[in-house]
């Protein structure tokens, strides 16, 4: 069953399972592939030449790679993988999709289409591959799925889409063939087959690396006298192409492969997930602890140099300068202070041209926004009460952003309509009250230059939050095409907004005490195209979160459904006693896209006033380098260009009610 080389043995092994096929001849007779069975030939030289006598490796190919076969592969080989080891799949040949006929999938299958491996003798669907890369992962062992096939975004996702496309009928490719196989019609749905993750509201355990998104095809072409996947080529050139010394993360080498396959074939558009901060997506390829990772990307693409952060994040270019990024340190060898300067913005991306350095085209460098063409939030501090403690104040204020100046987040001095935080300091404490409705946060000591640091902090932390709140498009057409709707549990209307937009939804009173609401959140696409979408939830505790939808496409017509169709349980924070009149509100902010979009800067945790220095530093160190910019921005120059994004925003009160009140 396939060739099993077993050269290493004990704690530290790579596990690894390689499927590859080019010979499709027994399926209905459908066209073959011809790069396939070269893929994982270069994949098994890679794996030798970095961990040599370590990697456990079994390969199926052609007609050996069955269902029964690659099922096995997993329970047999990469189940044998103990923590401390990793765990790879790697698949390379046609992908399928089906259709979802009766519906039975509508809460996990948005566009009503799933996708599926094309193995020897059938499908391998999106959720069979799901459970078994987790039943793996599982075990505590990092494990890795690389892809390279059509429709491969939607591989071991749980909410896909794709548009069938015509397969090309393809001899020997002179110089690209795509890799989709239509489903053939012998082949049917198993019984059962994907009840295998069903209720699986967590995101998965395993790391994806796929060659496309859910709606586009992954091409193999001619390359040096060979017949390559593009995708797995660009993989490996990327592997092979970071230092010696370094072990790029998953992340890293998504984005420069990402920026290698769209140089060849801008119609396909590498996969990386889960998207999380902190998960999988940061750990060393193909295994290892999660690292950090700075929010955004610099990169070497089809139009030269680029970072994944664009319009849809807020980015603009003003009339004189362009944002600036600067590379993190001690990721990569550059000098002290490696910028590069916008040029361009688009929807999900900018252009950037290098100050000063030049890169290395074969590496992925992780950068922060260190500074912005775009006005910060007015902030006033009243010395009224203690002239001393506040200078003290805006002397922390002055060095707490990138560098040791002031953070960009921050205008200190701003004229008094556009004051939106306010820092009155008087008897030792500093009382910081927004100008809105939010919630204000505890007043804090202000004795100390650390206590100042504290609530500087405190309004970069503030500022940040009102930044992604306000995020708004309002020349965007995509804005009202997907509805944000909020149902009872077990109810089938919507609720409705008061006359100010605000929704409230009631804890419930009954003899065994109040009971907390649990509802359904749906993303309705009401337009004639497929979205991309996620849901931002900004809590009054002023965190960020995208844990309810975190990004996926919904056809025309159809509903994406928040933790997969789970209920939503609008419960009150633990710290807040369940009383009559305690409440809790969500800003629950949808983003509308053409395209998938780097959903890192939306991710941040409440503020902890008593949190560590650590995490403090964490913190500030984000929010002074990055920025979600509100509409109506006073830039000398015009906005940058970019109609393919939108948003809305439902605000929602959880409370809970007096007896006798409706809520």
């Amino acid at each position: 069953m396939g060739t099993n080389t077993t050269v290493g043995t004990g704690p530290g092994e790579v596990r690894v399972l390689l499927v590859g096929i080019d010979d499709y001849s027994t399926v209905d007779g459908l066209r073959s592939l011809h790069g396939c069975r070269n893929d994982i030939a270069a994949a098994r030289a890679w794996l030798a030449r970095r961990f040599g006598t370590r990697a456990v490796v079994r390969e199926l190919l052609d007609r050996e790679a069955t269902v029964t076969n690659v099922t096995s592969g997993f329970a047999e080989h990469l189940a044998a993988a103990e923590p401390g080891d990793g765990a790879l799949f790697w698949f390379s040949g046609h992908g399928t999709d089906f259709a979802d006929l009766d519906g039975t999938y509508a809460a996990t299958e948005p566009t009503g289409r799933y996708q599926a491996l094309a193995l020897a003798d059938g499908p391998l669907l999106d959720k069979e591959l799901n459970a078994l890369l987790d039943a793996v992962a599982a075990r505590g062992v990092p494990t890795t799925a690389v892809v390279d096939c059509c429709f491969s975004g939607g591989a071991t996702r749980a909410n896909d889409t794709a548009d069938t496309a015509d397969a090309a009928d393809t001899a020997v490719p002179t110089l690209r063939a795509a890799r989709f196989l239509p489903a053939p019609r012998s082949w049917r749905l198993r019984p059962g087959s994907r009840d295998a993750a069903a209720g699986h509201a967590e995101p998965p355990r395993h790391v994806l690396l796929a060659a496309c998104r859910l709606n586009e095809s992954a091409y193999e072409r001619v390359s040096g006298g060979v017949v390559r996947g593009v995708f797995t080529q660009a993989l490996l050139e990327a592997l092979d192409g970071a230092p010696a010394d370094s072990r790029l993360n998953h992340r890293d080498l998504l984005a420069a492969a990402a920026a290698r396959v769209t140089a060849h074939e801008p119609g396909q558009h590498p996969v990386l997930a889960p998207l999380g901060a902190g998960g999988p997506a940061d750990t060393p390829f193909p295994g290892g602890t999660p690292g950090s990772t700075g929010p955004h990307l610099l990169r070497y693409g089809g139009a030269g140099w680029e970072v994944d952060c664009g319009a849809a994040h807020g980015l603009r270019v003003g009339a004189d300068n362009g944002p600036e990024f600067t590379v993190m340190p001690g990721r990569t060898a550059t000098p002290v202070k490696a910028t590069v300067r916008v040029h361009t913005v688009q929807a999900d991306r900018c252009l950037v041209t290098p100050c000063g350095w030049t890169p290395d085209e074969r590496q992925v460098y992780p950068v922060e926004l260190s500074a912005l063409a775009l006005p910060p939030v007015g902030v006033s501090v009243d010395d009224t009460g203690d002239l001393q403690a506040a200078l003290q104040l805006r002397e922390a204020l002055a060095t707490a952003g990138p560098g040791g100046g002031p953070s960009p987040l921050l205008g200190l001095g701003a004229p008094r309509s556009e004051v939106r935080l306010t820092a009155a300091v008087s008897d030792g404490r500093v009382r910081i009250r927004p100008a809105d409705d939010t919630p204000s946060v505890p007043d804090l000591p202000l004795d100390t230059a650390s206590d100042a640091r504290r609530a500087a902090d405190c309004l970069i932390h503030l500022a940040r939050w009102y930044q992604a709140r306000d995020l708004a498009h309002p020349m965007s057409t995509l804005s009202g095409q997907v509805k944000i709707e909020i149902t009872p549990w077990g109810g089938s209307r919507p609720l409705s907004p008061d006359a100010d937009g605000l929704l409230t939804v009631p804890y419930a009173h009954s003899p065994e005490g109040c009971r907390e609401p649990w509802v359904s959140i749906s993303l309705h696409n009401t337009s004639r195209r497929t979205l991309w979408c996620v849901l931002v939830d900004l809590t009054d505790s002023y965190a960020s979160h995208t844990v309810l939808f975190p990004g996926d496409f919904v056809g025309p017509g159809r509903r994406g459904y928040a933790l997969d169709g789970e209920p939503v349980r609008l419960a009150l924070p633990a710290s807040r006693p369940v009383r009559p009149g305690a409440q809790v509100m969500d800003w629950l902010k949808l983003l509308v896209a053409d395209t998938e979009l780097n959903t890192l800067p939306f991710q941040f945790p409440a503020w902890r006033p008593g949190g560590s220095a650590s995490e403090r530093q964490t913190v500030a160190g984000l929010d002074g380098k990055w920025r979600l910019a509100p509409t109506g921005h006073r830039d000398a120059g015009p906005a940058a260009t970019a109609s393919g994004w939108g948003t809305r925003t439902v605000r929602l009160r959880t409370v809970v009610p007096r007896v006798g009140q409706a809520g």
